[in-house]
């Protein structure tokens, strides 16, 4: 969680600046918002419910609130519509909530859009990126990342070891949606409001993802909360695990560095003693005795293994336990 992240961030005390991308002109803006989110002023709350009572979804009814609260349509407009400021102030309003001193720099965004397939020159957007992976068209992303990252994905992608997207566990979300019960369901993280019982009667008769999606989705509810929701399903993830979640520092999970930042990891363990850094998770299993934090690395750990249950090939379960550290 983006919050966790922030506040492990705080806890580092080695991080004065953290920089995202986005495409405002004037990042005074994003704060304005994030500022209103924040705090979340009664009259914006009226707003906002007045405008979810019109049936339409969540993000359009906030866009619509906030620019009423603001008065200012023409300063404000289209802020809300792009992914990349909607990311920008949700790291800002980390920011406010954990109290940080760090200070946030914002990079704009240069190149393709966020959805765009296209590339120009070393710049292409994360769906194109994807797009060019899953053709197995590698020459054509060849510039737009660092070489290791290409090499590492290259590399899995030969060996049938990455996910296309949500639909590569279609039967498995479909057999766990039907064997959950109503009040399963309704105790999933962003279910509400009755989503429940439209979710389970959708389980029970379609054969598919889209299908389901499709009969559930609405302007309320769109399709990507309800992916969300699916995932949570798979996972097993409840409403109360996001609170507790909420209300412990994280571990750091290391997952690869080079010699910078082995040094820089080493220095932050140091200054920083009461952090939890996971460097190899049997390590961590055997030796931490903090059982939130323990709870939270099983999720971590069977997260991994429906994950590779995607894969094309060598679906082995474990990984977490015997893929080591990338150091390059």
């Amino acid at each position: 969680m983006l919050l966790g992240a922030i506040k492990t961030l705080n806890s580092l005390k080695v991080v004065d600046n953290i920089s995202f991308g986005c495409e405002a002109d004037d990042i005074s803006v994003l704060k304005e918002f994030a500022d209103i989110l924040t705090n979340q002023p009664e009259e914006f709350k009226s707003l906002l419910a007045h405008e979810l009572s019109k049936g339409i979804s969540f993000p359009k009814a906030r866009e619509n609130a906030l620019l009423m609260y603001l008065n200012n349509i023409r300063k404000s407009a289209n802020i809300l519509s792009s992914p990349n400021n909607i990311l920008a102030i949700e790291y800002l309003k980390a920011l406010n909530t954990t109290g940080s001193s760090i200070n946030p720099i914002g990079i704009k965004r240069m190149g393709p859009g966020y959805h765009s397939n296209d590339i120009a020159g070393e710049f292409a957007s994360a769906t194109a990126i994807r797009k060019y992976i899953f053709d197995r068209n590698f020459y054509a992303i060849d510039k737009t990342m660092p070489k290791i990252s290409y090499d590492i994905i290259e590399d899995a992608v030969k060996k049938g070891h990455f996910v296309k997207g949500i639909e590569c566990f279609e039967k498995e979300i479909m057999f766990v949606l039907r064997n959950m019960t109503v009040a399963q369901i309704a105790n999933l993280p962003d279910v509400s409001e009755g989503l429940e019982n439209v979710i389970k009667n959708a389980a029970n008769t379609c054969n598919t993802l889209v299908e389901l999606i499709n009969i559930v989705k609405s302007k309320r509810y769109t399709q990507t909360r309800i992916q969300r929701i699916l995932l949570y399903a798979l996972l097993g993830y409840t409403k109360e695990d996001m609170e507790n979640s909420k209300k412990i520092d994280p571990y750091i999970r290391v997952l690869g560095c080079n010699s910078k930042g082995q040094t820089l990891l080493s220095e932050i363990c140091k200054q920083n003693r009461k952090l939890s850094v996971v460097t190899s998770v049997k390590t961590f299993t055997t030796t931490c005795r903090n059982k939130k934090l323990l709870m939270m690395l099983e999720k971590d750990i069977q997260a991994t293994n429906i994950y590779t249950l995607g894969y094309e090939f060598d679906s082995f379960a474990n990984l977490d336990y015997t893929t080591k550290m990338i150091i390059y």
